[in-house]
């Protein structure tokens, strides 16, 4: 027997509706935004500490600039890199397209790259090397992903493909046949042990730029690992009959990983 779905409402509470130069609107508390709360304020706490645990060398008002310019780049690189790498097509068809967030979509990679765009920024207004702003915040993102993909799963979007195991689960929106809850491997991937490898290695590596090293290859290749149960978008499917989208993208975090890990720099 499949195990069921919880019949979790998405949505916290309802406002309105109420009407706005003619037009109406029912805005609404969810879950899924929720998730990008929690994960902002727990990295907000653990940055804090960290910078009073420096010795001056980063201070919490850095650290509120580095936060929130960080989100600014979750977001909109989020959302972009989704328009970008998974709907293309409808963006070129309609360019109002992106500004559709109400009908979902955010992309991990873009997220990415709109973080790195923020940490550049920070690096150069704070007048630091790149790699001490990102070993800085590389391990606290995982809170963020896990806390994400917890949200993926009580909107019941995201799921896994077809299977028999004892714990595949029906979800209202994959029809009626049992699949891999891939929402929560990514959870305990990508949330859980990413964040425990990434405490533990920076604990252990005096190397500038080795912890976001660590991060790039720990979420490639858990992603990789994921996506071989995770059902392909529909209107993507698998590049060269076995590729996700997904995996394509974490390959060159994969090899960028790699390099950062292993070449010789000097210990910050």
């Amino acid at each position: 027997m499949p195990l069921t779905f919880p019949d979790i409402d998405p949505v916290i509470a309802r406002f309105g509706p109420f009407e706005l130069f003619g037009q109406t609107f029912e805005p609404a508390l969810r879950w899924y935004g929720m998730m990008y709360l929690v994960g902002f304020l727990a990295a907000l706490w653990l940055l804090n500490r960290k910078a009073d645990q420096s010795g001056g060398v980063w201070s919490r008002e850095q650290v509120s600039d580095l936060l929130f310019y960080g989100f600014l780049g979750v977001v909109l690189g989020g959302r972009i890199g989704y328009v970008v790498f998974y709907h293309f097509d409808l963006f070129m068809a309609d360019p109002l397209y992106l500004f559709k967030i109400s009908e979902g979509g955010m992309s991990f990679h873009g997220g990415l790259i709109g973080v790195i765009s923020a940490m550049v920024y920070i690096a150069w207004r704070q007048r630091r090397p790149f790699f001490a702003v990102a070993d800085m915040v590389a391990p606290v993102v995982p809170i963020g992903l896990g806390a994400g993909r917890i949200g993926n799963f009580i909107n019941g979007e995201l799921w896994g493909r077809v299977s028999d195991v004892p714990w595949a689960m029906v979800f209202p929106t994959g029809g009626p046949e049992p699949r891999h809850p891939s929402q929560l491997y990514q959870f305990a991937l990508e949330g859980v042990a990413l964040y425990l490898l990434l405490w533990w290695y920076a604990k252990r590596t005096t190397k500038v730029g080795a912890v976001s090293g660590m991060f790039l290859l720990g979420y490639g290749l858990f992603r990789i690992l994921v996506e071989t149960v995770r059902q392909p978008d529909a209107h993507l499917g698998l590049y060269l009959g076995f590729l996700t989208m997904g995996q394509i993208l974490s390959l060159p975090m994969i090899l960028f990983g790699l390099y950062l890990i292993l070449r010789k720099q000097e210990a910050r």
